[in-house]
């Protein structure tokens, strides 16, 4: 057996807003039906990696994701506020043609600097990249020292606040982390020790439960 921490990012379930490509942020919106779905068809296949404990943001959409893991594995869910997603300021609740209906010169700047999370500090009240690292990056670390050498620690998060994460786990820069595409509605990605200091490997990224695709979305 290998004495490697394992540390596995599960995005939630889809949500009503997903689907409809709203800003969740911080707002606590609700696992939608093929949300459900998808964290149950997930949930079996986490378990049978055989996780030593289980975190999750305290927003709903991800702790009843880790729910399901829960059930099947008997470990208990602890929640991390500083999990949640990017709070995305003045454009929660919002699609993008809403955003940019309601406040077009911040729009325009998001668009130039190539997307919403890539320049989230530019959206009044929004957190920027920076922040996201500074409150997460820390609280992955902990839940990873949370368990033993060889042994696995699932969190389940958002999935902009996710990609940025662990790429902020690797040291990926900034050109690099925006090649990586946002994982799908309960997918997940393995992250593996290597044995050096707190570095980390990518062992796998963007697994999913069979028969299940993403329609995307923000948060």
């Amino acid at each position: 057996m290998t004495s490697l921490r394992q540390l596995v990012l599960l995005r939630h379930g889809q949500t009503a807003w997903n689907a409809e490509g709203r800003a969740q942020g911080h707002l606590d919106i609700e696992l939608d039906a093929v949300g459900l779905a998808q964290a149950r068809a997930a949930a079996p296949l986490i378990a049978a990696l055989r996780p030593a404990a289980l975190w999750s943001s305290d927003l709903l959409r991800a702790s009843a994701t880790a729910d399901e893991i829960a059930r099947i594995t008997g470990l208990p869910v602890r929640q991390d506020k500083r999990l949640r997603e990017y709070d995305v300021g003045d454009r929660s609740g919002l699609t993008m043609a809403e955003f940019a209906a309601a406040f077009p010169a911040e729009h325009a700047a998001v668009a130039a600097a190539g997307g919403l999370f890539e320049a989230a500090g530019l959206v009044p009240g929004a957190e920027s990249t920076e922040d996201v690292l500074e409150r997460i990056v820390p609280a992955l670390r902990e839940a990873l020292a949370s368990v033993d050498p060889g042994e696995t620690v699932v969190v389940v998060g958002h999935g902009a606040s996710t990609k940025v994460c662990l790429a902020g786990l690797l040291g990926w820069d900034e050109t690099t982390r925006q090649s990586l595409r946002g994982m799908d509605n309960c997918g997940w990605a393995t992250l593996v020790e290597t044995g050096v200091d707190e570095g980390l490997r990518l062992a796998a990224y963007n697994r999913t439960a069979p028969d299940f695709t993403s329609t995307g979305g923000v948060g």
